[in-house]
């Protein structure tokens, strides 16, 4: 019988290679989006195989406290977190399937937050001048605003976001993530595992 608690199971994890780094040298805006694309296409080939994330009845079950839900949805949504982004995404798109003109325009509005904020790595150049990256928020919160007095679709977006998210919530708290591998980076980020600095030998006396 499965254990209901993750405190029981072994966490392995697997070293990663550290991300790549682009240089601070101004580039066009072509080879921005470009490179920002090709963040977003890593990050998309990260979700891990549904058949994994959907699992068998025997992978779900109810933690036993608070503290367990806790450790077992921080787990989930580090090892899931890509599926969770897809499952929300997918979700507020099917609510405004009855308006495809909303949809259109918020998908378009989402692909630039994510080309233009969440996966750029390198400064924005504009006709020869630095955009700041507040300049970039600020212009990605106008797009925003004004997509939504456009098209008005507020509460059906809302409603979708929010089926997206409570689905996530459920599953990250009923899926027993015992045999789960996190990357190190991962588990060190959300507090899974300690990183202890290397420590320097003494001098010799």
């Amino acid at each position: 019988m499965p254990s209901n608690t993750p405190a029981a199971a072994t966490y392995a994890t697997i070293p990663i290679s550290s991300d790549a780094t682009y240089t601070t040298i101004p580039i066009s805006a072509t080879d921005v989006i470009l490179r920002s694309m090709q963040n977003l296409s890593v990050s998309i080939s990260r979700r891990r195989p549904w058949p994994e994330f959907l699992a068998t009845t025997a992978s779900l079950n109810f933690p036993n406290s608070l503290s367990a839900a806790t450790l077992r949805f921080r787990i989930n949504s580090s090892y899931f977190s890509v599926n969770y982004a897809i499952i929300v995404t997918a979700c507020a798109a099917a609510s405004l399937i009855g308006s495809p003109i909303a949809l259109i325009v918020f998908g378009f509005v989402f692909f630039l937050w994510l080309i233009l904020h969440f996966f750029r790595e390198d400064p924005l150049l504009l006709w020869g001048r630095h955009v700041s990256d507040w300049a970039v928020i600020l212009g990605l919160v106008l797009v925003t605003i004004a997509a939504f007095w456009i098209t008005g679709p507020l509460n059906s977006l809302s409603i979708g976001i929010s089926v997206g998210l409570l689905v996530s919530v459920i599953h990250g708290v009923l899926r027993n993530p015992e045999g789960l591998f996190l990357d190190e980076n991962d588990a060190v980020s959300n507090g899974l595992i300690v990183s202890t600095p290397a420590v320097a030998p003494n001098p010799p006396v």
